[in-house]
Order: structure tokens, then C-alpha cells, then sequence
């Protein structure tokens, strides 16, 4: 399916999404850029409509509340493989003619899978809508999983692991760093699945996660393009309206246990090249907004973005602190590189990578870097560097959204980790009220060694 799927756990950082994806090549005004309108069906389908009339094209999104963490132990990546097996048969459709019918109108389709959600589309021509709908509603209600199939995909995906994260040392290391920062949150779970879970599964066991989680009242149609939201409804109700609901079981809670002391984690690969540092601090997202956090006190609004400022301030550009003075300045490192996601259903990550030059040691990078954060925790960031992240927002706010797919993506993201589709409208003032004091408050918090997990990735050591 799509490369960046399976390649890593997390939603894309928030900011950093709002950036990329707003910041088009050309301006739009705000009759071009449409009104979002949310239906509920009666049957617990959500239908999210965008308008967009700069072209006669439509992007149809499915969007299913179920990923990688979902799964238990010994299931990890059932998933991935029911995605791969969506693009099968039905009871009216042979195995491969979904695909087929989709590239025969000159549309395109894929799907992805990541720790909170699966999620499938199609781009093509506005008037093809109701097509999607038919058939979207065929395989979320009439999948046929057919045994030689599924044996022929999970050797797919054992190659697809294989390649993706076997073969390469990085994601091999952020793997491993993963599962050890999370001692009991499911984000530790790989979402292609550890390798004998792989092996070991079962098709049995693909048709009832299909059973219980592909059902109206867990999926999130998102409509972006030339279309008419009333009669997108109306197209929603003759087509998913009659597939029948049902119980969808709450999961047992799997919380994080608390961190009692840094965690560290060196890796020898004879396939590395490079040196990488890899640093991640346990961190709040906007789903927790109103839950006690780590000092007992209720995670607040300001803090989530607060810490995608912070993400901005350290690598946001030629003149982030970690550019300027890691990589232009000290000339320590060849790149390095701060994210943070706000989008996500569980607690998750402020994370940071970073390769050392030559004659740099890990040690020494890491240093550097502790440096960095001890800076802003002792005096906040200036006012300039404030307006630098801001004015990225900004940027985005006026040139909009150049792409409808990624329109889609935001809305079907934050409906699909617990937040409305509404936060997208209040993102860029919730970014521009920030203020110094907030992101050193930030930095201080949760930027600490007791949060903190860290990977060295280098070859072997000579002997």
C-alpha cells in the first residue's frame, strides 16, 4: 500500500502537517476553499463534506477507527494485512476488479495503515462519488477473505517487512527504540506486525478483527471536492444507509506505566553507514486535553501547542536553533530534526534525530543537543524566533490548502484519534497565541531525563 504507511507509527507532527499541507502554490479565496458540513447517518456512519469548486475533482476518504494499537499481543499487524486483503473480493466483486473499475475511470486508490486508524480513498473526476460510495459500502459490509489470497498476501507483507525494516538499519533502530520507550502503551507494537506474528497468522483471526471494527459506526467518510454536501448525503444514505451497525466492544486500557529514570539503547548494524541519534521525550497530545498530567494537573490546550511551537523553534528552517547551530554553526551535525504529534489517540512522542559530521561522536552530538534544550529552558525563546513559526502558520492560513487529498487527511485524522474535524479551523489561532514564557514552560516540563529515552545506531566496533 502506500510506502509511508507501515514505515512508522505515528501520525505526521500536527504543525508541521498544517505547514506542509497549507502552505500551497496558489491563493485561494475563501469561497474556493468551501464550507465543511458534518452529517450522522442513522445507522452511526460520519459524513464530513468540504467544498472545493476549483476543479471538477472529488477525493472520497474512508476512515476506520482501528490500527495497530488496537491489536494485542501475538496479533500485532492484523491491520495492515485486513487492508491489504480490502482490495480482494466481495460477494460482487472478483478478487482485483475494485482496483480495476477505479484506474478504468482514470482514478487512483490506495490505503494506509498506521497505530490509530486505516484508512482508504480515491481521486477522480467529481462525478464519480457515488461509484465510490458503492463501492466502499460493498467491501465494508460484503469482504469475501479467501485463504489462498491470504496466504499469497502474508508473503507480501513478510517482504514488504523485510524491505521496509529488516533491510534498513534505521527503521530497524526506531523500531527497537519504540518498543523501548513504551513499556506497556500499545504504541510499542510495530503496525506491519513483529515477525512471527506475521508468520504465525491466521485468517480466522483477519475475519473477525473485519468483523468487529469494519461497520458504520466506526468509519468517517470524508468528501473533498466539486460536490454538493446535500447531495453527497443523499448518495451516503442510498449506499451505506442500509448496511446495518454493531456493538463495537470498548478496548481493556492499556496506559503507559510511569517512567522512573532515562532509557538507553545502543544498536551495532554492519549495514550502517551513518551514525544516527535518536531521542524522544514521552509527551501529552491534544486528546488528553483535561486529563491530569504529570504534575497532577490538567493537561491544558496551551501546552499541546505550546510544544508544536517548540518543535518549530528547534527545527522549523534555515534559522531553527538546530540548524543554525548544530548544523551551519558548530558544524557538528550533517542534519537534525525535532517532531512532535499532536495528533494522536494515546500519549506519544517529542522526538529528535540527528546525524553527526565526521569527526563528531554520538556523544558529543548528544551533548550538543543537551545544550540546546538547557538554553531554552533557562531563558525563553526570543520573540523573533516566535514570529519565524508563526508567520509559517500564517503562510498557510493565506495561500490555504493547495491539495485536496490533504484536506481530506486532516479532517479524517483528528476524527479518527477522538478530536473533531472543527480543531482545523482553530489550529493557526491557537498557534499565534502562544508565547515565550509557554514554550520554556513546555521545555521544562517535558523535555526532562526522566522521559527521556535515547538510541545510538552505529556499525560495529572494531575490535
Amino acid at each position: 500500500m502506500l510506502p509511508p504507511a507501515t514505515g512508522v507509527n505515528r501520525p505526521r507532527p500536527l504543525l508541521k502537517l498544517w505547514i506542509t499541507l497549507l502552505a500551497g502554490t496558489c491563493s485561494l479565496t475563501a469561497e474556493a476553499a468551501g464550507r465543511t458540513t458534518e452529517y450522522l447517518l442513522s445507522n452511526g456512519l460520519k459524513l464530513v463534506v468540504q467544498e472545493d469548486h476549483r476543479a471538477p475533482v472529488a477525493v472520497v476518504q474512508v476512515w476506520y477507527k482501528v490500527g495497530g494499537s488496537y491489536e494485542q499481543d501475538g496479533a500485532t499487524g492484523t491491520s495492515h494485512a485486513l487492508e491489504h486483503l480490502m482490495f480482494k473480493r466481495t460477494t460482487t466483486l472478483g478478487s482485483g476488479e475494485f482496483s480495476k473499475i477505479v484506474a478504468a475511470r482514470g482514478g487512483e486508490e490506495n490505503a494506509f495503515t498506521t497505530a490509530d486508524y486505516t484508512a482508504y480513498f480515491q481521486q477522480w473526476s467529481a462525478e464519480n462519488v457515488a461509484l465510490s460510495f458503492k463501492l466502499e459500502a460493498d467491501r465494508m459490509q460484503h469482504l469475501v477473505l479467501d485463504a489462498e489470497e491470504f496466504k499469497n498476501e502474508r508473503k507480501v507483507i513478510r517482504e514488504e517487512r523485510r524491505m521496509r525494516t529488516d533491510d534498513d538499519p534505521q527503521a530497524l533502530a526506531g523500531e527497537a527504540l519504540t518498543a523501548t520507550i513504551w513499556q506497556t502503551s500499545p504504541y510499542r507494537q510495530p503496525v506491519i506486525g513483529w515477525g512471527a506474528d506475521i508468520e504465525n497468522m491466521q485468517l480466522p483471526d483477519v475475519r473477525r478483527w473485519y468483523e468487529r471494527w469494519y461497520t458504520p459506526n466506526n468509519a468517517t467518510v470524508v468528501v473533498v471536492g466539486d460536490v454538493d454536501p446535500r447531495a453527497v448525503l443523499v448518495l451516503a444514505k442510498q449506499y451505506f444507509g442500509p448496511l446495518p451497525s454493531r456493538p463495537i466492544l470498548p478496548l481493556m486500557p492499556r496506559p503507559e506505566v510511569p517512567q522512573h529514570g532515562e532509557k538507553r539503547l545502543t544498536i551495532y548494524d554492519k549495514k550502517v553507514r551513518e551514525p544516527l541519534l535518536m531521542l524522544a521525550f514521552k509527551a501529552p497530545v491534544m486528546s488528553m486535553v483535561g486529563t491530569a498530567g504529570v504534575d497532577g494537573k490538567p493537561i491544558e490546550t496551551w501546552e499541546i501547542y505550546a510544544l508544536d511551537v517548540l518543535a518549530g523553534v528547534l527545527d522549523g528552517g534555515a534559522s531553527a536553533r538546530f540548524f543554525s547551530k548544530l548544523v551551519r554553526g558548530q558544524e557538528l551535525a550533517v542534519a537534525a530534526s525535532a517532531s512532535y504529534s499532536a495528533a494522536a489517540r494515546l500519549e506519544d512522542l517529542f522526538s529528535i534525530d540527528a546525524t553527526p559530521r565526521v569527526g563528531t561522536t554520538l556523544k558529543q552530538l548528544e551533548r550538543a543537543i543537551e545544550v540546546e534544550l538547557a538554553l531554552l529552558k533557562a531563558s525563553p525563546p526570543l520573540a523573533q524566533e516566535l514570529e519565524r513559526v508563526k508567520n509559517q502558520v500564517r503562510a498557510g492560513t493565506v495561500y490555504q490548502q493547495d491539495s485536496m487529498f490533504y484536506q481530506a487527511m486532516i479532517i479524517g485524522t483528528l476524527e479518527s484519534v477522538g478530536l473533531s474535524w472543527k480543531l482545523k479551523d482553530q489550529y493557526d489561532a491557537g498557534i499565534l497565541a502562544v508565547t515565550p514564557a509557554q514554550v520554556q514552560a513546555v521545555a521544562r516540563k517535558y523535555l526532562v531525563r526522566e522521559r527521556a529515552s535515547v538510541a545510538w545506531l552505529m556499525p560495529p566496533e572494531k575490535n
